[in-house]
């Protein structure tokens, strides 16, 4: 068994790769070829009087793997004086976090590997990103309004430059060092154009594809901003307001992003950044939680990925449409369709740390 960390899934996964792994998986979805569960979270009170303790997991299964995503994070969603509310998150404290992957054979049950997820999962969301611009964004497309400047920013503009000769981009991030920097790092890696911008407005001016990539728990632009031929791309559900849901001339999901449960005290969708959540505490405990916000981006009643494909559904037709990709659903299968390629590369190259199998097997029946 393989112990893989973040070092070397950045040594061994190109987003290119990231992107066909994805595709791939994806397209096995209607023949039953692949299966997944979507992520499902779990409340619990902790130390913190303003926030709460998040457990979360999703599971898919494709090509002889099956792969569990686990998180545990100390949640909160602070308010700033202008109004910016974010969900901000953490594992023991700020600035460390608890993402990990467990990779098994369908074959025959075995544990093969332990996975961080950290930049897995940057990749595998980024390559989602890129997947709607390869199918819906016009075939000139070459300039990119960034709102947002972290890493999930970073590997959205490496799946666009996957997919589109991107040639520009603007980022816009409210701290000004942070967007400059973005603008500096990624200008080297990718030998681009990336300028820093004063605001989400002069970000979206004028570009091909419009992506934000941030924690707001509110709309990072207005709908008004959107000019015909545009790509939009998301990262959070919070991201795009309801009048730019109605702006889309045509909208693709990725896939199924929630379990659409029965809801109850203890069960509810929509809480924060979660599609569906148990919770646990007391009333006052629970105050501590975002209230619901109605309208909430985290799916549709429209076509996924797999109907565009099978053309089921139509993408872009025309130059001046505004296309969007809804980048969430299938999440649990973007571990197992790009964990299991990985950890094929790693027993090939020699990488990893070996972990012995017997560690984690046992003679009790469970």
């Amino acid at each position: 068994m393989l112990f893989i960390h973040n070092d070397v899934v950045e040594k061994l996964i190109s987003m290119q790769e990231c992107i066909e792994w994805m595709e791939h998986a994806f397209g096995q979805l209607p023949s039953g070829g692949a299966i997944h569960r979507p992520r499902l979270d779990m409340y619990v009170p902790c130390e913190r009087a303003d926030g709460y303790y998040r457990w979360g997991t999703m599971e898919g299964a494709n090509d002889g793997f099956f792969a569990i995503r686990m998180k545990s994070d100390v949640v909160t969603w602070p308010q700033d004086g202008s109004g910016v509310w974010r969900e901000n998150k953490y594992c023991v404290q700020p600035g460390t976090f608890c993402g990990l992957i467990m990779l098994f054979s369908t074959r025959n049950g075995e544990p093969l590997a332990i996975i961080n997820d950290g930049v897995l999962q940057h990749m595998r969301v980024g390559g989602g990103a890129g997947i709607g611009a390869k199918y819906l964004a016009r075939q000139d497309a070459t300039s990119v309004g960034m709102i947002g400047s972290g890493g999930m920013a970073r590997t959205f503009l490496d799946a666009f430059c996957a997919v589109r000769p991107i040639r520009k981009v603007k980022v816009y991030s409210p701290t000004r060092e942070n967007r400059e920097t973005y603008a500096k790092v990624m200008s080297q890696k990718l030998g681009i154009e990336v300028v820093p911008v004063a605001s989400a407005r002069e970000a979206v001016r004028g570009v091909d594809i419009v992506s934000t990539c941030t924690d707001s728990m509110t709309p990072t632009f207005k709908a008004d901003w959107l000019e015909p031929g545009m790509h939009v791309s998301m990262l959070g559900p919070r991201e795009i307001s309801e009048e730019a849901f109605e702006r889309f001339d045509v909208k693709i999901r990725q896939g199924v992003g929630g379990l659409g449960m029965p809801e109850s005290d203890r069960v509810q969708a929509e809480i924060g950044m979660s599609p569906m959540a148990y919770i646990a505490g007391d009333d006052e405990e629970r105050k501590r939680l975002p209230a619901k916000v109605s309208g909430g981006g985290f799916g549709g009643d429209f076509p996924d990925y797999c109907d565009l494909i099978s053309n089921k559904a139509q993408g872009r037709t025309r130059d001046d449409q505004i296309t969007f990709y809804h980048n969430m659903g299938n999440q649990g299968l973007q571990f197992s369709a790009v964990g299991g390629p990985l950890y094929l590369k790693a027993k090939r190259e020699g990488l990893g740390h070996e972990i012995p199998t017997a560690w984690f097997l046992q003679d009790i029946r469970d």
